[in-house]
């Protein structure tokens, strides 16, 4: 928002990401952000919370939303998170999240906030009628990367315009108080291939924890059978498998099989066709169920093993929480002298 150009941030690199905990977590989740969260810690300081106070933005019921934390923290370790490696936590344990957020929301423009399209698409025409949290929501979610002074952010679609606005807040507190590089300005991190899985029942729509039908997902606790039931009961067409990629133009449920199988298997969308072109989904969906089953089933199984023992999940957030203060403590002190509040 400003035509200054941007000082240089000098600090380390630092990734930063969460997920609400606002219901079960899906393939959809696995392959958009939690198999890339396991593989970027090894090569960058990884930051991944449990963002409950985005969750609070609507309505959770507060003897829930504990154990919801856990399920996520659980989901986090069952897919490959090393708490030794990354810092994992939960959002409100860290209460330099929320204090930031009052700072960047005296900077951040009320005419950048009305930009913001999701609030727009999930309040719709009665948007009075919802909290003040959703609205500032994109605020609280700058103040979760710039904590950290984290440098990359993994984002989906829909979270780019957010990533902008981070930029935007960050560049404007930067010159407001003559601190030029304080604030990096973080960049995406690219997801790569699986980023976007669609409903097993309509080929057009993402895969959602909010759709009605537990057939049109894969959640990560379900077992074995009930992965296998799901992908053979997973909509197609009678048309069998192209040859190209070019030849799944128009054809919504067969591509997102191709793309899960891909995504799963750890190749392109290309090579599957290359095994089975020509092949109807008869043959084609009982690979794709014991793919799935291979990958998903060990990671349900170990997050119902994780959760049995609450205990443990907690530990690993208290530990978590610490070590994220340790880096969220020191930039939050750094705001106040340059804001200039009163010290004592």
């Amino acid at each position: 928002m400003t035509d200054q150009a941007p000082a240089l941030y000098a600090g380390p690199e630092r990734v930063l990401s969460g997920v609400q905990p606002s219901g079960d977590l899906h393939l959809g989740n696995y392959l958009g952000a939690l198999v890339k969260f396991a593989r970027v810690q090894h090569e960058i300081p990884t930051y991944i919370f449990v963002a409950d106070l985005h969750a609070i933005t609507v309505w959770q019921e507060p003897s829930k939303l504990k154990n919801q934390v856990r399920e996520i923290a659980a989901a986090y370790l069952a897919t490959g998170l090393d708490p030794k490696v990354a810092t994992i936590f939960a959002q409100s344990a860290v209460p330099e999240h929320a204090e930031l957020a009052w700072v960047l929301n005296c900077v951040a423009r009320l005419g950048w906030l009305d930009r913001m399209t999701q609030f727009k698409d999930k309040a719709g025409k009665h948007k009075e009628r919802e909290s003040v949290g959703l609205y500032t929501y994109p605020v609280l979610q700058a103040a979760d990367i710039l904590a950290y002074k984290a440098t990359k952010v993994p984002v989906g679609d829909d979270q780019r315009q957010h990533l902008e606005l981070t930029r935007d807040i960050a560049q404007k507190f930067n010159n407001d108080f003559d601190a030029p590089g304080f604030f990096p300005l973080p960049e995406p991190l690219t997801q790569g291939p699986g980023a976007r899985v669609m409903s097993l029942r309509d080929g057009t729509a993402k895969m959602s924890k909010s759709d009605p039908s537990d057939n049109s997902r894969i959640n990560l606790t379900d077992d074995a059978d009930a992965i296998a039931q799901k992908v053979r009961k997973a909509r197609t067409d009678p048309d069998p498998l192209p040859e190209t990629v070019e030849g799944l133009e128009g054809r919504a449920e067969a591509k997102n099989l191709v793309a899960i199988y891909a995504a799963l298997a750890g190749t392109t969308e290309a090579a599957v066709l290359t095994e089975y072109a020509g092949q109807g989904f008869g043959a084609f969906k009982p690979k794709l169920a014991d793919l799935a089953v291979s990958v998903m089933g060990p990671i349900g199984g170990e997050m119902r093993r994780l959760l049995s023992d609450p205990a443990e999940i907690d530990r690993v957030l208290a530990d978590g929480a610490l070590r994220a203060r340790e880096l969220a403590a020191p930039t939050m002190a750094e705001v106040k002298k340059l804001v200039g509040y009163w010290a004592g």
